[in-house]
């Protein structure tokens, strides 16, 4: 399955899709930002959501990096 379809379906079924499985995603993504303040920034994100202590609370979390899923499949 390819990382493009993978995102497609996560952004269609993000409440269905795990946690685990979205971060998955974003370290993929993470290094094909040619901005290093971008990039630092996402990690910044993922260790927060890495921190908190119940899936509703990283779900919250990852939801607001939804537009990162959606600029890597605009070609960044």
């Amino acid at each position: 399955m390819s990382l493009e379809y993978q995102i497609k379906q996560t952004l269609n079924d993000f409440e269905n899709t795990t946690s685990d499985k979205i971060l998955e995603i974003l370290y993929q993504i993470k290094p094909q930002f040619k901005n290093v303040m971008i990039s630092e920034y996402l990690q910044g994100k993922i260790q927060k959501i890495l921190e908190a202590n119940d899936d509703a609370e990283k779900k919250r979390l990852l939801k607001a990096l939804l537009p990162y899923l959606e600029w890597y499949l605009q070609g960044l």
